[in-house]
């Protein structure tokens, strides 16, 4: 363990928690990630560095008071960086420009937060004898692909800027471990949806609930044939923390992170918000429109970590919806 302050108790002696630097802990997956930390008997406390660009720190209700330390910074400034790492055991950096195909329109912006910005991360990580460091990556990285049955092994082909930016930090975790000798491992994570304080309505699960919801036609671009597999963000969540605070289990470099059954047809997932939101609501085939990336990953090396997502789409999509409506969710769980 490092010598930060959070692993120091009161008899002068070194305590078994750990302090956990989040960046982009503001955002979605950070708004479910920080309170699982902070509630894991194995973490002492949590630092969040984020911008505040794109993430509130309304996201972080319920979390805010001992335990959690904010602070204000941008990935693109190593001061920052190196600042909110001192003393950190381990590291999971979610900050990140998202939305892969707004990115289109701001790579160069993409690129001096995804790439740069993990970089200086690697870089304050190594400096500082950090552990254990958790880069988010994602399966968007591999484009689109006509095999249904995609492992980390399978050539990366990104389609975006969002993916190209994922696929350098790949690269630059990868010499950073060999630099550094920390433990390290990229996610590369399903589509994520779920109801969590930062839910971001730009992901399609997420979109077609809320459009459902208010009586919209559920847009689908080109014909939903292009597949995507879907991980509920807790479960997302749930993978960054057990990466980090158990990095012996997770040796390999990387993985991708959802479930084999929970590939889907983007069709098939409107068909899923249809049925379970119980309403007669149209689908809208936008043929001429770009339909994206399209990839049915498997996750068995996933597997041999232990680690197995708990969240369906239909409960997840029933979830969603409670808490819009403002239902019980516990009661649509299954």
């Amino acid at each position: 363990m490092s010598d930060g302050v959070a692993g120091v108790d009161a008899d002068g002696g070194v305590g078994a928690g750990q302090r956990v630097l989040v960046t982009g802990g503001c955002g979605y997956i950070g708004s479910a990630l920080v309170p699982q930390l902070l509630d894991d008997d194995r973490v002492a406390d949590v630092v969040v560095l984020d911008s505040l660009a794109s993430g509130s720190p309304a996201n972080l209700a319920g979390s805010v008071g001992e335990g959690l330390e904010f602070r204000r910074g941008d990935v693109r400034e190593y001061g920052d960086v190196e600042s909110a790492t001192r003393g950190a055991d381990a590291v999971i950096h979610l900050a990140a420009i998202t939305g892969a195909a707004s990115t289109h329109d701001r790579r160069e912006e993409t690129f001096a937060v995804n790439r740069d910005g993990t970089e200086n991360v690697l870089t304050a990580a190594g400096k500082f004898d950090v552990e254990s460091v958790v880069v988010a990556s994602s399966c968007n990285n591999y484009g689109r692909v006509a095999s249904t049955d995609i492992d980390e092994t399978a050539e990366q082909n990104p389609l975006n800027p969002y993916a190209e930016s994922k696929v350098a930090s790949e690269e630059l975790l990868a010499d950073a471990i060999n630099e550094h000798g920390f433990d390290g491992t990229a996610l590369r994570m399903s589509t994520v949806y779920g109801w969590a304080p930062g839910i971001r309505f730009n992901l399609v699960v997420n979109h077609f609930v809320f459009r459902g919801l208010t009586g919209r036609p559920l847009t689908v671009y080109g014909d939903g044939s292009n597949w995507r597999p879907f991980v509920h963000v807790e479960d997302a969540a749930r993978a960054y923390a057990e990466a980090a605070l158990n990095p012996d289990t997770w040796s390999q470099q990387v993985y991708n992170v959802g479930r084999n059954d929970q590939n889907y047809r983007i069709e098939t997932v409107a068909g899923v918000v249809r049925e379970e939101l119980d309403r007669s609501l149209d689908v809208t085939y936008l043929e001429e429109e770009h339909p994206g990336p399209s990839y049915h990953v498997n996750f068995d090396r996933l597997a041999e970590t232990g680690y197995e997502p708990e969240w369906t789409l239909r409960e997840g999509v029933r979830d969603v919806a409670a808490h819009l409506e403002g239902s019980e969710a516990e009661e649509v769980v299954a």
